[in-house]
C-alpha cells in the first residue's frame, strides 16, 4: 500500500523531472528547454501590469514591433534573424524599445514606426494585423499579451525571438 507521503515525494519528484524549465521539458516559453534566456530574467520593459490582468478577449487583431539582440540567434532556424538584432546586446533591445515607446506616447505612428524598425520583415512589409486566438501557432508570450489588451492600447513582451511592441486594432 502506497501512503500518501509517499505519493506527495513521488509528485514533486516526477514534476521537478518533467515541469517546466526542466531539461527537455516545456518552459514557459512553451518552448523546449535549452532556450538562451531563462523565463525569470524578464526586462523591465515588458508589460507586467497588462500580463497580470484576465484576458479580455478571445480573438483579436494585433500588429507587432520586434526587437531582438545577438544573443538569442539560435532561436531562429535557418539564420533568420535580422541583422540589426545581430550587432545589438538585450540591453541595447531595451533601450530600442524605451525609445520606440516614447515615440508611441508622444503620438508616433505605429505602423510607421512598423515599418522602419520591426525585425519581422512579414509583418513589417505587410502592415496587415495578425489574428490571434489562444490556440494560434505563435509564441505564448505574444498570445498572453494580445488577447489581454484593449483596442487600441499597446504593451511589450519578452520571448525567444526578442522583445515584441504589440497594439491591437480590434
Amino acid at each position: 500500500m502506497i501512503r500518501r507521503a509517499n505519493i506527495a515525494a513521488l509528485l514533486v519528484a516526477v514534476l521537478t523531472a518533467c515541469g517546466p524549465g526542466a531539461a527537455g521539458g516545456p518552459s514557459m516559453n512553451n518552448s523546449l528547454a535549452g532556450g538562451n534566456e531563462p523565463a525569470s530574467s524578464q526586462s523591465a520593459v515588458v508589460s507586467t501590469a497588462i500580463l497580470s490582468r484576465e484576458p479580455v478577449a478571445n480573438t483579436a487583431e494585433v500588429k507587432h514591433i520586434l526587437i531582438g539582440w545577438a544573443q538569442l540567434e539560435s532561436n531562429y532556424s535557418g539564420g533568420g534573424m535580422d541583422p540589426r538584432a545581430m550587432k545589438r546586446t538585450k540591453a541595447d533591445a531595451e533601450a530600442k524599445i524605451t525609445e520606440l515607446l516614447g515615440q508611441l506616447k508622444a503620438g508616433g505612428d505605429f505602423d510607421a514606426l512598423m515599418k522602419e524598425s520591426s525585425e519581422d520583415t512579414g509583418s513589417a512589409q505587410s502592415g496587415r494585423p495578425m489574428t490571434v486566438t489562444p490556440d494560434a501557432q505563435l509564441v505564448i508570450e505574444f498570445k498572453q499579451l494580445s488577447l489581454r489588451l484593449n483596442v487600441a492600447e499597446y504593451g511589450v513582451c519578452q520571448s525567444d525571438y526578442g522583445f515584441h511592441i504589440i497594439k491591437r486594432y480590434q
